[in-house]
């Protein structure tokens, strides 16, 4: 049984059964990880509170049967909206650790574009996938690919990234 004690930003959490939970964190030496969080939605819960999306915590996970956090500690709440950090949990590979996204997130300099340059797709270079013109403003998660106003107009707004 390995244990870790890792640093991370809580990225999304959803349902898993009854009452577990699975949490994708963001931490700074293994990148993105998801783990099961036992019990996280009983309403007597130790973990539930600091779990949320947008939170910065201490975890210790184990690796059992899969990755299991065991135990949290909020350092705080940083002021990144929930539905950026969902993209971004979206957009992430897992295990693949990345030193500028951590101190993006950490700092709270949160900015699309340059995250988006940091994962591979520079909006500066891109175009629009539906009529190729220059300087697309919206990013569409599902397909990964860049719009303007006018193309994205016909996307679920769902898995829009506004620029």
């Amino acid at each position: 049984m390995q244990e870790y004690l890792t640093d991370a930003v809580v990225l999304n959490s959803e349902p898993n059964g009854d009452l577990d939970s699975r949490v994708s964190l963001f931490t700074k030496q293994f990148g993105k990880l998801t783990a099961k969080a036992k019990s996280a939605r009983k309403i007597t819960s130790k973990l539930s509170g600091h779990l949320q999306p947008g939170n910065l915590i201490q975890a210790r996970l184990v690796e059992k049967n899969g990755l299991q956090i065991v135990d949290a500690l909020k350092q705080q709440a940083l002021n990144i909206s929930p539905a950026n950090l969902y993209f971004l949990d979206r957009l992430l590979a897992e295990t693949e650790p990345d030193l500028k996204l951590w101190q993006i997130l950490v700092e709270e300099k949160f900015d699309w574009q340059e995250i988006l340059k940091l994962l591979g797709w520079d909006p500066k270079e891109a175009r629009c996938a539906g009529c190729n013109a220059a300087a697309p403003s919206f990013f569409y998660v599902r397909d990964q690919e860049f719009f303007c106003k006018s193309c994205a107009a016909n996307l679920s707004k769902d898995d829009i990234i506004h620029l």
